[in-house]
């Protein structure tokens, strides 16, 4: 059984993978995933049809996830996967019914970076769509965190992060327009960091 779920879902990220078990993704065909690094999120959807792209600003992560459509989807081009930072997406306007973005908008170098992150991913989702995001916050850990500057911080586990918190988050909920799909929910891993999964719906 191991091995089977391996397969078939490869190291995904456990909390996208309980929104597949939810089947909130079922009717999402294009899928978007914005900082995809080795593609360790898109194994299930590049099994199972899904109209995949994925973009990183390393080559060889870019690279890896070429190789790795090839062998699970072969009918899938490898011009779906392009070397591109999230802010600058080289799609158009309301072309994805799901943006999966993990791990990413806490490398943002300021609050400006941040939003326009954010709001690139935002432009390229369809109205209806869904948007998954992961992200380091101070949710649970405000007084743990030592400023940096420019909205990051160096967290206990010795990184050093932007962060958000439930009220930045809640704010950009109505700054988009959006609704969430989901409650937001933070994870506290033993007062090191903590991760928060937002999910929206675009209006």
């Amino acid at each position: 059984m191991q091995k089977d779920l391996q397969q078939q879902f490869g190291n995904i990220d456990i909390y996208l993978f309980d929104q597949l078990l939810k089947g909130t993704y079922d009717n999402c065909h294009k899928v978007l995933d914005a900082g995809c690094g080795g593609g360790r999120n898109l194994i299930y959807f590049l099994r199972n049809g899904f109209d995949v792209h994925a973009v990183d600003p390393n080559p060889e992560a870019v690279e890896t996830i070429k190789q790795l459509a090839k062998t699970l989807a072969p009918v899938i081009p490898s011009t779906n996967f392009k070397v591109c930072a999230a802010e600058n997406l080289p799609f158009e306007d309301a072309g994805f019914d799901l943006v999966i973005c993990n791990a990413v908008l806490h490398f943002a170098r300021s609050a400006e970076h941040f939003d326009a992150m954010l709001r690139s991913m935002w432009r390229v989702l369809k109205p209806g769509g869904l948007f998954f995001a992961r992200l380091a916050s101070d949710i649970g850990l405000e007084t743990l965190m030592l400023p940096a500057g420019h909205g990051r911080y160096w967290m206990p586990d010795g990184t050093e992060r932007f962060l958000v918190n439930e009220k930045m988050l809640l704010d950009y909920t109505r700054l988009l327009n959006a609704k969430l799909y989901e409650p937001i929910k933070t994870t506290n891993v033993q007062n090191m960091r903590c991760m928060t999964t937002w999910c929206l719906q675009k209006e």
